[in-house]
């Protein structure tokens, strides 16, 4: 099947993905907002909210499907925590970064094309996901996918399934403490990017400048905080 190919080769190019929107920088289209940092801050809690669902799948039930040799790979058919909401949650999260990105850029232009290709993107790679893991789980996968919506998640019982499981945090910031990193410095740039295009520049918006300058330092410290502990082996995902 032509999509199960495509997503295989996107799977194994995926992490070439979140640059796009920088790219779609170059693309003409009308602003979202007059004030480069609306579009800042709108994009800004998109993200953080794919960021919460992505730290909410790993945090209560990790799996192991980050792919082999870059190639799609599972070792099991993971059914609980959010997998029991939606089967591609990790995905969901992955499509709102971007979609978050592409809104900071501030065109209409650039946040429909960032969320037009993350879908299409993601769509490829669950349909060669879903392939690999019909052929190894059998009727034990086609069971699960009935029961289970492929993107929207289902409500019913989240609270339940959240409030019942261990919330594994240390997990969470060794395996992820790389993602919130990059989004939140690639919004910081597409904003000093907007700021400096504005009447005037950099010079007469310091302020906004200075801020700016302030989340990039304490994303930086988290960022090699958490890339020091993991490498020291001080904090162990458990």
């Amino acid at each position: 099947m032509m999509l199960v190919r495509l997503g295989n080769f996107l799977f194994h190019w995926r992490n070439f993905l979140f640059p796009v929107p920088f790219l779609l920088l170059l693309v003409p289209g009308q602003a979202l907002y007059a004030d480069p940092v609306c579009a800042a801050l709108v994009g800004g809690a998109i993200a953080l909210l794919g960021q919460l669902v992505r730290a909410g799948t790993i945090g209560f039930k990790y799996i192991i499907r980050g792919g082999k040799d870059r190639r799609v790979y599972a070792e099991d058919l993971i059914t609980e925590g959010i997998y029991s909401h939606t089967r591609n949650p990790m995905y969901v999260g992955n499509v709102l970064i971007l979609s978050g990105v592409g809104f900071a850029v501030n065109t209409w232009t650039c946040w429909l094309l960032a969320t037009a290709l993350g879908v299409f993107v993601y769509v490829a790679i669950i349909a060669a996901e879903e392939s690999f893991l019909r052929g190894k789980f059998g009727p034990g996968f086609d069971a699960y996918c009935r029961d289970v919506p492929r993107w929207l998640p289902r409500l019913k019982g989240l609270g339940a399934t959240l409030s019942s499981g261990t919330f594994k945090w240390r997990r969470v910031i060794v395996k992820e403490y790389g993602t919130p990193f990059g989004w939140v410095m690639g919004i910081s740039a597409v904003l000093l990017w907007n700021l400096s295009q504005l009447e005037g520049g950099l010079v007469l918006h310091l302020s906004q400048v200075s801020s700016l300058g302030l989340v990039v330092l304490v994303a930086m410290a988290l960022y090699l905080c958490a890339r020091w502990l993991k490498k020291t082996k001080r904090l162990i995902a458990d």
